[in-house]
């Protein structure tokens, strides 16, 4: 793995190269989406299905779009039981994290009649999608349905596409009705995010659509946002190592490994202050990557987006860190909480040797749907604030309006809205 001495310009080399990997600059895909989104909302359930047939060489239809409580009993055969154990210990993780986010109404009231509050009110239905194809993934099941669970949310529908047969993966199945999902449907791509949007004869409309995807569905969900919301456009996976002469160099190779795996645009990146755990590291990636599994991903990862950045001083290395805003940075030094605090930008921080990535990715319980492509610099991990919306309460009494209906008179005519002010003066004449 390369080794790159920090310096101005290799700093931003290195930044202008991840933003290569922004969902922003996949415009060559999105006259495609565009066509299937508008054939969906256009020709609702018969372009679904056609769609369905064409990508995913399935045969549904309105009679067998929606997975049935005997297809749910058949996956719960089908699923290790030592794999269920822990999906259920991982769920409990998951959804009492998020409790503790959950946020309530609030009204403040005074002697003179004024009351102001926020009323908190769960969305109605949400849309999770979860991928299929290559892999399940009944982690992303639980990350995406638990916070929505926990805020209260109304209606939860799933959309993942099914394999040539019509089924859709048992771990995913499972895993959605340990969640709680209520309605499962068949469908995946672009083509499900519209239906989700826009709604069709078997898909209700939603008000939000979470989940990952691939290019298609994320540049959809782009694309549908103001029909409904999203949770985010997310781009390819990536790790920022920030290490010491303290850190074991067999740990972070490992976890640096663990995110460049999941495909070719996976980032991984180490920022040490030591050049000899800079070489170790090397070493140990390069013995690792000759033995695991996914050796050809792994290489052109690295090959692309994997960088060991040796600096000057730990002020240096957070300095970059924070402008790189990873989506998921691992802190190994020799005082993780006191360098944490100087953290700014990063969508989970993880501390200390033996807090790696996976035990985010699957059972601690801090959600990992997070922010990709620097945009930790502004957004935050999945939450329960994704599935509420609050509105604000305003009550006041004529006492309390009467010493102040001047002030707000002038201010509506100082903006020539005569009509504001006037709404106002009436209530004094």
């Amino acid at each position: 793995m390369r080794i790159v001495k920090l310096t101005p310009e290799s700093k931003n080399n290195i930044l202008e190269n991840l933003l290569k990997r922004s969902p922003n600059s996949y415009g060559k895909f999105e006259a495609a989406v565009n066509d299937i989104l508008a054939n969906v909302r256009a020709r609702k359930d018969e372009a679904l299905f056609e769609y369905t047939k064409n990508f995913d060489k399935a045969d549904i239809n309105a009679e067998n779009v929606r997975v049935t409580q005997e297809e749910i009993d058949e996956a719960y055969a089908q699923v290790d039981k030592d794999l269920l154990d822990v999906i259920r210990k991982a769920l409990v993780n998951i959804r009492d994290y998020h409790a503790k986010q959950k946020q309530y109404s609030w009204f403040d009231s005074k002697p003179d009649g004024t009351i102001l509050g926020q009323k908190v009110t769960a969305l109605a239905r949400v849309g999770v999608y979860v991928p299929g194809g290559k892999a399940a993934y009944p982690s992303s099941v639980l990350m995406n349905v638990m916070p929505a669970k926990v805020a209260g949310v109304e209606q939860i529908i799933m959309c993942t596409p099914p394999g040539k047969d019509g089924k859709v993966y048992p771990t995913t199945l499972v895993a959605a009705k340990e969640a709680g999902v209520d309605v499962i449907y068949k469908v995946g791509g672009a083509q499900a995010i519209a239906a989700m949007a826009y709604g069709t004869e078997s898909i209700p409309k939603v008000d939000k659509i979470v989940g990952p995807g691939n290019i298609y569905v994320a540049l959809a969900k782009k694309a549908v946002f103001g029909y409904v919301s999203i949770d985010s456009v997310a781009g390819p996976s990536e790790i920022l190592v920030l290490a010491d002469e303290t850190a074991n160099p067999r740990y972070v190779a490992a976890d640096l490994l663990s995110q460049a795996e999941h495909d070719e645009m996976a980032s991984a990146i180490l920022i040490t202050t030591s050049e000899e755990l800079a070489q170790k590291v090397s070493e140990e990636i390069d013995g690792f990557v000759a033995q695991l599994s996914r050796k050809a991903i792994l290489e052109k990862s690295l090959e692309n987006y994997g960088y060991i950045l040796t600096a000057a001083s730990m002020e240096e290395a957070i300095e970059v860190a924070n402008e790189i805003a990873s989506e998921h940075l691992e802190i190994v030094t020799k005082n993780p909480f006191d360098t944490m605090t100087r953290i700014k930008n990063a969508g989970a921080i993880f501390l200390g040797e033996y807090s790696s990535e996976p035990l985010g990715d699957y059972f601690a319980g801090p959600n990992h749907v997070l922010p990709t492509n620097g945009t930790a610099k502004f957004f935050s991990a999945l939450s329960v604030d994704d599935f509420i919306k609050k509105s604000s309460i305003i009550s006041y009494s004529r006492e309390a309006l009467e010493p102040i209906h001047k002030d707000i008179e002038k201010f509506a005519t100082a903006e020539q809205l005569t009509a504001h002010a006037n709404s106002i003066r009436v209530r004094f004449e």
